[in-house]
């Protein structure tokens, strides 16, 4: 993939931020920080972010600079993924795919069969929960706590059930396909309502929405970074190649997209989880600011678990057979 080509990845992924026409200003500070973070050679870089707002470029123009089906299959499934990052996608959301899919040439057949499964995962009940038969086996490893804490069976069991969802994300990132990436925050939801049930509280899809909302967690901003570190890990391998090697630098780039890609998933789903314990713990009554700071201080908690955890996600990522995750996951 060519420097050309990851600018109109990334392009095509910013015209699905703003396809409803409502990006708010957080969405767009992400963005723009996740630009200026990987720099201008990468494929969402401070001149692509700015082509696209400004709207020095089309669709058409930006799907002119793939060269591949392959490419432009990825690019609309990107998009898809973007698309329905905060719930199943709108009308205009609708109508920008399927102008998207007809100017990338997209087959009809497979641009339609991957939104119905995406829009069964958005569909896809909160309460309705991953099938223990998906979810890694029993933990042995203890999550970190204060010097002698004594935790009491039902805060065991909550640990125990944030820390397999956050195994079972971990190990999705691991897959190359987008459908597994697509069903990241659906379980992500599924792991917050099961820890609000656990303290009495019956949620649904809007009260965990403004849960995340509330601490910072941009689903949308979510899909965008997982994008990145994709595109990062490209970047990298191809600088690689210039001195090790295309051999090596192949290896290299790929330990870099999956491995970030898993070691973030990880520490954001476990960092959710427990925030979510402590906030229904407590009826509900931490205050915006306490629940981001809470977020941030378990997000570096989980970071020093990821490798304890490591050797489990990639045993869970052998485990899952891509063409049944949609199936598995609504418990078929």
């Amino acid at each position: 993939m060519t420097n050309t080509e990851r600018d109109a990845l990334g392009a095509i992924c910013l015209f699905a931020v703003f396809a409803d026409g409502t990006p708010d200003d957080a969405e767009r500070a992400r963005i723009k920080q996740i630009g200026s973070t990987l720099g201008s050679d990468s494929g969402l870089s401070d001149e692509v972010y700015e082509r696209v707002v400004f709207k020095r470029t089309t669709i058409a123009q930006e799907a002119a600079a793939l060269s591949t089906p392959e490419l432009r299959i990825q690019a609309f499934e990107l998009a898809l993924g973007v698309c329905d990052a905060d719930g199943k996608t709108n009308e205009a959301e609708r109508a920008f795919l399927d102008a998207l899919a007809a100017t990338l040439g997209v087959p009809a057949e497979h641009a339609r069969a991957v939104r119905e499964q995406v829009d069964l995962l958005a569909d896809d009940p909160v309460d309705h929960a991953v099938p223990a038969a998906v979810l890694p086996a029993a933990m042995v490893l203890a999550a970190p706590g204060p010097a002698g804490a004594n935790p009491s069976a039902k805060e065991q069991e909550i640990d125990g059930t944030i820390r397999n969802h956050a195994i079972l994300c971990s190990a999705l990132e691991l897959l190359p396909q987008g459908l597994a990436s697509a069903a990241i925050i659906p379980i992500q939801m599924k792991m917050v309502y099961s820890v609000g049930k656990q303290f009495g509280y019956s949620l649904d899809r809007g009260h965990i929405g403004e849960f995340l909302g509330t601490i910072g967690v941009g689903m949308t901003g979510q899909v965008v970074e997982s994008y990145a570190r994709r595109i990062m890990g490209g970047l990298i391998e191809s600088l690689a190649s210039k001195v090790v090697g295309k051999s090596i630098a192949k290896t290299v780039g790929g330990l870099t997209r999956t491995g970030a890609g898993a070691a973030m998933t990880f520490a954001t789903t476990y960092a959710l989880g427990q925030v979510a314990k402590q906030y229904y713990a407590g009826g509900r009554k931490l205050a915006a600011v306490d629940l981001r700071q809470l977020y941030t201080r378990q997000m570096e908690t989980a970071k020093t678990m990821y490798e304890q955890h490591r050797p489990m996600i990639e045993q869970q990522s052998q485990r899952l057979n891509p063409a049944q995750i949609l199936s598995m996951v609504r418990g078929a």
